[in-house]
Parts: C-alpha cells; structure tokens; sequence
C-alpha cells in the first residue's frame, strides 16, 4: 500500500536508518505489510493524537498498525530504535556514545478515563500519571517510567535509575531539583554505582519570577518536545507499557529530523 506523504512520513533517508533495525518478515505465511507504512501509521498517531481507528485509509488497517505498535513496544524494538539513534545524534554533537553525565525529573500529567493505574497529585492537584525521565546532556532521553501521580520523587527516581545505572555504567553525574534531595537518595544511588554522583541544583529563594537553572533547563526541553506530540498532552493509555512507547516514539522522530 502506497499512503499519502503526511509531515509524519519517513524519508528515504530516515528509512535507512530505521529499516536496519526492523524484524525479519517470516518465511511462511503472508506476505508482511510493508513496515514503512506502518511506521509511517505509528508517527501519524503520535503526532496527531488521533485514535487508532480513525487512520486515514490510505494507511494499513489500524487493527495491522496496533499490532506491529504492540509487538514492537513488548519485544523492545521501541528501546533499540532509541539507543541507536541516540549514538548517532550524540556523535553529531561531537559526543561519546556512552554518556557519562545525566538530568532527571518527572512530570505529572492529566489522564483520560482509561481505567488504567493512576494517582493523585496533591501538589500540583492532578489526577493521573507521573513521568519520570533520565536525559543525556543533549536531552536525549536514556529511559522512562511511569508510575501513578500519586508517587513521591524519590520513589520514582529510584524506578527509574536502577535500569539506567545498570545498562549506562559509564554514568556519574546526575542532576537533578530539590525534589530529590536527600541522603538516603543520594546513598541509594551509591549503592547501586559507587560511582555515580547525585547533585541538586536549587532554585534560588531571592530571585523572582522565571530563571533558567543550570542542567534543568534540558530536561524540561525534553518534556516541552513531548507536548508537541498531541498524543502525549495527555495520557489516554492503558498501559504504561503503551504510553512509554509512545514517549519512545515522539523522541525517536524527533532524532530522526535532527539526523537527516
């Protein structure tokens, strides 16, 4: 099937770099569905925000298009996709490929009557979900996690950096606000990556209004380009497992632009 070239679409190039990475088609049974277009389907959907049955029909059916998204998110494609093209576009910038510096924050969001997991917010009076995010020093994103609004920083923090100390081991430096502040952190990190170093960088008390803060200012751009994604203005999944693919998504199209 040949779809209409939306904004969303895949370059020639962008799909040689994509392409490499793809499952190989089965040798019996069906022909596959040209994966490009499902691709192709996959960033229409996280831009536009639209439902999956409502594709346009000059993409595969959406029943094709979920199930390639499901299996890619379960068997970890969306993970390589990110890892790969996040070594390009740090080798771009004159960077190693393994980062040894990183920010982290999380970010509560509104979700949809989905039946999913959620919590309450009290402090930012929000019913839904957290986003917690460890960016390179690029803003490029090393990993997610998504836990109920409800769960304190610290907590969430440690969800995330246990499989980031793990597979990024060239790590030491990690950056992060006054909401993870605290020794016992600080000792957990340690424990984990001896070493690994938590600094906080705070918001000064005597000065008003808006400031950029050293190092935070790149992970609250890495969430800025995720509201771009309609998708992700608010989290209409399920499943954590779906709405960190979709997470996965938004940053892989972004890296893709910044490549080709």
């Amino acid at each position: 099937m040949k779809n209409a070239f939306y904004d969303t679409s895949l370059t020639d190039a962008q799909w040689k770099l994509i392409e490499p990475l793809m499952p190989l088609a089965a040798r019996r049974g069906r022909p596959r569905t040209p994966l490009r277009d499902v691709f192709n389907a996959v960033l229409y959907v996280v831009k536009s925000g639209c439902p999956w049955r409502l594709l346009p029909k000059d993409f595969p059916h959406w029943k094709t298009v979920y199930h390639h998204f499901r299996r890619w998110s379960l068997e970890g494609l969306l993970e390589l996709f990110n890892d790969a093209l996040r070594s390009v576009v740090r080798a771009m910038n004159g960077k190693r490929s393994r980062p040894t510096a990183s920010v982290i924050d999380s970010q509560t969001v509104r979700s949809d009557p989905h039946g999913g997991e959620v919590g309450y917010d009290a402090a930012k009076k929000t019913k839904g979900r957290k986003r917690f995010i460890c960016v390179d020093t690029l803003g490029l994103i090393l990993d997610v996690v998504l836990v109920p609004a409800n769960t304190t920083e610290r907590e969430g923090a440690k969800l995330l950096l246990e499989p980031v100390l793990q597979r990024h081991s060239w790590l030491r430096k990690i950056w992060a606000d006054g909401g993870f502040q605290g020794p016992d952190f600080a000792q957990w990190v340690k424990a984990q990556r001896p070493k690994a170093e938590v600094e906080i960088i705070r918001r000064c008390d005597d000065v008003s209004g808006f400031r950029v803060l050293p190092k935070r200012w790149v992970v609250a751009r890495t969430f800025a380009w995720l509201s771009q994604n309609r998708r992700l203005v608010r989290d209409y999944e399920k499943t954590t497992r779906s709405a960190r693919a979709w997470i996965l998504l938004a940053i892989t199209r972004l890296m893709l632009r910044r490549i080709t």
